[in-house]
């Protein structure tokens, strides 16, 4: 390989190499992730003399319900997907109207409703629980749907069971604890919104009729989605540890094509 391949050669592998260091290093407090409230088990182990801690997060149970289609559909149906969820119902004459429009306006922010094209819908799903199951059948919840402009791909509004409804906000998304003002296990009306990443491990809580945690919700839904995926890392994660060495390796590399290419200079001069 002569001088200018070699040194070509360098460039075009260095260059990617100290950019992953340098943003690496530099991204690791530039955005502060919306955090993780509960756990299911803490363990501690040891590494390279270490002392590291292993949180297995707790991800919600799966749900089977009925959507506004008729259609049975379940959370594991949705695996991957960020997840929006609110409760509602569709008589309610005080919060839930503004609720369903707020999130309308999250469908519609992130882009998800575009009927000139076909909408990758593998991303990011809406989730609207009737916490009026007698009243509110499939057929109500379409009619409610279509009145507010509901995306019917990526946007399910769910009956079924009130009991099974009930556990899981209480049990699963834990509204109970995270609702200012409490939440009636006999009637649940909370204006929160509750915010899953792509593991059903809840990442936040969201007043549904305040404009500015409406925001840092649409602003949490885009970090989420662009979340490093730490069970999948990318090749350079992997390589990481041995970046420093690659480096010294193809400096000391061109330093000595440099040499003998200069000692070849002097021999024929």
């Amino acid at each position: 390989m002569n001088k200018k391949a070699l040194m070509a050669l360098c460039v075009a592998v260095l260059v990617p190499l100290v950019f992953f260091t340098i943003t690496d290093y530099k991204s690791k407090d530039a955005i502060a992730m919306p955090r993780r409230y509960y756990y299911d088990s803490v363990a501690e182990r040891m590494k390279d003399g270490k002392k590291i801690t292993d949180t297995t997060w707790h991800q919600v149970n799966n749900i089977v319900l009925t959507n506004q289609l008729g259609n049975t559909v379940a959370l594991d149906q949705i695996k991957g997907r960020v997840i929006i969820a609110d409760f509602f119902f569709t008589h309610c004459p005080s919060i839930c109207p503004t609720l369903t429009r707020n999130m309308k306006k999250l469908q519609d922010a992130l882009k998800l409703k575009d009927d000139s094209k076909r909408v990758d819908t593998t991303f990011v799903q809406f989730l609207s629980f009737t916490v009026d199951p007698v009243r509110d059948s499939a057929a109500a919840l379409k009619r409610y749907a279509d009145k507010y402009g509901v995306n019917h791909d990526i946007w399910w509004m769910l009956t079924g069971p009130k009991k099974t409804i009930y556990d899981f906000a209480l049990n699963e998304l834990k509204l109970g604890l995270q609702d200012g003002e409490g939440v009636d296990s006999s009637f649940i009306h909370t204006q929160k919104m509750v915010l899953m990443d792509k593991y059903h491990v809840v990442r936040g809580y969201y007043d549904g009729l305040d404009s500015v945690d409406l925001s840092r919700l649409a602003n949490d839904i885009v970090f989420i989605m662009l979340e490093k995926d730490k069970k999948n890392p990318s090749v350079l994660s992997e390589l990481k540890p041995l970046i420093p060495l690659m480096i010294i390796v193809l400096l000391a590399a061109a330093a000595g094509v440099y040499f003998l290419s200069a000692q070849q200079k002097k021999f024929r001069s």
